[in-house]
């Protein structure tokens, strides 16, 4: 299939964030890593885990399972604890500095000239409000004209309901870098493409031959094809 043909003959172009439109990944595994170190290097290093092996999933269903199946195995009764909140607090903090800063993925405004009249969303699995605040803030949420979105709300949750309102018209490509990305985007009957560079996922090459997906290196790649 011609390339640049794959990308003009979308209507919807739904992009993850984390990994995709920012260099993200890293910030959210070390903010991970920072808010669930009271309870232990061990127990932080194993809510590191949990996170990359379940990339794309919001931090409240993390943080609550990190309390529910991982603290008991590490935590010190005798310590005064973060609970809940304290965890989404400690952790937002940590997250809202890196994605001020850290890098924008190179070719996104080049893509969105070469594709005006295609509509872009953003689904993720960060905060929604923050998401929005930082987009806001880096000058980069007036490309994505069909809206922000992210949790508590599930991927799933938000594609069910942009395609239900027709905010999302096929045919329609989701732009991902992690599994659930992709069960997502099939589950909503979303076409899908693979991008490695910044991913966390260890073994995608593997899996993505395993799942016959379409891969590119980077937003970059795209709109140099177009070029």
């Amino acid at each position: 299939m011609n390339q640049q043909f794959f990308v003009t003959h979308y209507s919807t172009l739904v992009f993850d964030c984390d990994g995709v439109v920012l260099n993200s990944n890293k910030v959210k595994t070390e903010a991970f890593y920072k808010a669930a170190v009271p309870y232990g290097e061990a127990a932080a290093q194993a809510m590191v885990d949990y996170h990359v092996a379940h990339g794309g999933v919001s931090r409240y269903k993390k943080f609550a399972y990190f309390l529910e199946q991982i603290a008991p195995d590490y935590a010190e009764q005798r310590m005064p604890l973060p609970n809940l909140e304290e965890l989404l607090q400690a952790y937002a903090g940590y997250v809202r500095e890196g994605l001020l800063s850290c890098e924008i993925a190179p070719g996104l405004e080049a893509l969105r000239k070469q594709i005006p009249n295609a509509r872009w969303l953003i689904v993720s699995g960060g905060d929604q409000a923050e998401l929005r605040d930082v987009f806001v803030q880096r000058d980069i949420a007036k490309w994505f004209d069909g809206g922000i979105f992210g949790s508590p709300d599930t991927k799933d949750e938000i594609l069910s309901r942009e395609l239900a309102s027709g905010n999302i018209q096929h045919p329609a490509l989701f732009l991902g870098d992690s599994k659930y990305d992709y069960q997502a985007a099939n589950t909503a009957s979303l076409d899908f493409v693979f991008l490695s560079g910044w991913s966390e996922v260890d073994d995608w090459e593997k899996w993505t031959e395993l799942n016959k997906l379409k891969t590119i290196d980077s937003i970059s790649q795209l709109s140099s094809i177009m070029k």
